[in-house]
């Protein structure tokens, strides 16, 4: 049962959150992640999956391996569900009514594929001036341990940023194959999720995932991450896309518009820049730099 207004009051919550209850929000700042919420039904989950996989066939140069960055920015459906309401209402219930769009990252392992992601922490490479920032992870496919979900170390988000080396190892799905050494997995939680459902998990926390052994692609997409005003970049330009609330007056940034439709010319020329600034950003340092 959700909570009344008053007992958010309380709790100093000004006003009774819209998504989220308050077990999920305390899991949040606690543990550093929640699962599952349900953003759509299974059945709409699937519909967006094969609008992504018409496109891919469709624009192979725009959406392939090597190019999975901001797709919101070409593609007007996945725009659509990085404004959709249940989404940006758990957010507001994390970090207030003033928000903004940094990236997207569509993740998709093929099936009986040897890529994974290694024990990382999002916000080492990202250039901000904060960890504490959520990012929504939205299953169009299942997400099991046969097909490779993530899995969060609950509460390391309380920790500094570890070490990571760069690796650049074949199948790590991260730019630079980054890898945090020495992880205690006792506390690890695999985040079961089904298609219409999303996790959202903190910028500091410790995750990865393991191959996708089953026959079946697994397609994730990371909205990578919802961003509040005091938040800005230290490497890199603010660049960003109006969600909602009061709008970002960056001296130094570029406000990204919305795709009226798929492909439209405008804001698939402002993904070059939002991916070459992003690219700048994630490589900052290494020795190498990817096609990604």
């Amino acid at each position: 049962m959700r909570q009344s207004g008053l007992a958010f009051k309380k709790m100093g919550i000004e006003k009774m959150p819209k998504v989220l209850t308050k077990e999920q929000i305390e899991q949040y700042h606690d543990q550093g992640f929640i699962s599952p919420v349900r953003v759509m039904s299974e059945q709409e989950a699937l519909k967006v999956k094969q609008e992504l996989e018409n496109v891919e066939a469709e624009f192979p140069r725009e959406i392939n391996s090597e190019s999975r960055n901001n797709l919101h920015l070409s593609f007007a459906f996945l725009d659509a569900l990085a404004h959709n309401k249940i989404i940006v209402d758990a957010m507001e219930d994390l970090i207030g009514p003033d928000i903004a769009l940094w990236a997207s990252v569509m993740f998709i392992k093929e099936p009986s594929s040897k890529q994974y992601v290694s024990w990382h922490q999002d916000a080492t490479y990202m250039g901000l001036n904060s960890m504490d920032f959520p990012t929504p992870w939205i299953a169009l496919s299942p997400s099991n341990k046969e097909t490779g979900c993530m899995t969060m170390i609950a509460g390391s988000h309380k920790l500094k940023i570890k070490k990571h080396e760069d690796t650049f190892a074949k199948d790590n799905i991260l730019t630079r194959g980054q890898a945090i050494q020495e992880v205690d997995e006792s506390k690890g939680v695999d985040l079961i999720l089904e298609p219409g459902e999303m996790s959202i998990h903190h910028g500091a926390i410790i995750h990865g995932s393991q191959p996708n052994n089953s026959n079946q692609r697994r397609i994730g997409f990371s909205l990578q991450s919802y961003m509040s005003p005091n938040i800005k970049q230290i490497a890199g330009q603010n660049i960003w896309t109006h969600v909602r609330g009061k709008k970002r007056k960056d001296d130094d940034g570029i406000l990204l518009d919305r795709p009226k439709f798929n492909m439209d010319p405008i804001t698939v020329a402002q993904r070059k820049i939002a991916n070459e600034n992003l690219s700048n950003i994630l490589y900052k340092g290494a020795k190498i730099k990817r096609n990604y």
